[in-house]
């Protein structure tokens, strides 16, 4: 039964971090002038509204899984503005941390409620860790081609429609020293910044 109550408050969990990093770059694309977002329904905190079918069945099998891309027209934005929009997704993830954090340190210590609120801080550093990564379709991918010159961003965007998800795929299940490439590289990451806030 505890084992059941862990897993329904870490999918909810999942879900609402999910739910505010959609929405955040859904609201910094509508605030730059993109109407795009806010045309498909997206300037929204309805879950529903971004959880794409088999990233929330993921979430049930693995505690894994993702929200649907929120869609912007980049002809309506920038590339600052497009880097900016790109970020406010893990920027909303680490701003919650950060709050959850405080709410933390200054509750009383009843080891439930600490349990539930230290998984959230995990979780949320997690996701935007996670989508900092420049591997398609993560928003690092993103912020990867803006920085980069034209040409460049363009060649590297070829070998991303070709090769991106594909990539992203044998990084998150190829077994590798009894998890994956991925959570090798992230992990290190996540363990520093939740030892800071917890």
């Amino acid at each position: 039964m505890d084992n059941f109550i862990f897993n329904i408050i870490l999918f909810l969990g999942l879900v609402i971090a999910i739910t505010i990093h959609e929405y955040s770059h859904a609201l910094v694309a509508d605030r730059f002038g993109d109407p795009t977002p806010r045309s498909y329904g997206r300037l929204s905190l309805n879950p529903l509204r971004h959880l794409d079918p088999l990233g929330t069945l993921m979430l049930l099998i693995a505690h894994f899984g993702w929200g649907k891309p929120v869609p912007i027209d980049p002809y309506n934005l920038s590339k600052k503005e497009e880097s900016l929009v790109s970020l406010a997704g893990p920027a909303s993830n680490f701003i919650l941390a950060a709050v959850l954090s405080l709410i933390l340190h200054f509750i009383p210590t009843i080891f439930l409620a600490v349990i539930i609120i230290r998984q959230l801080i995990v979780i949320n550093i997690s996701l935007a860790v996670f989508n900092l990564l420049p591997i398609p379709p993560l928003d690092g991918s993103k912020l990867f081609l803006n920085f980069l010159p034209q040409q460049q961003s363009l060649e590297w965007q070829k070998v991303f429609d070709q090769y991106g998800f594909f990539l992203l795929a044998i990084l998150l299940f190829l077994p590798f020293g009894g998890s994956n490439l991925i959570s090798l590289i992230i992990s290190p990451i996540i363990n520093l910044i939740a030892n800071l806030l917890i």
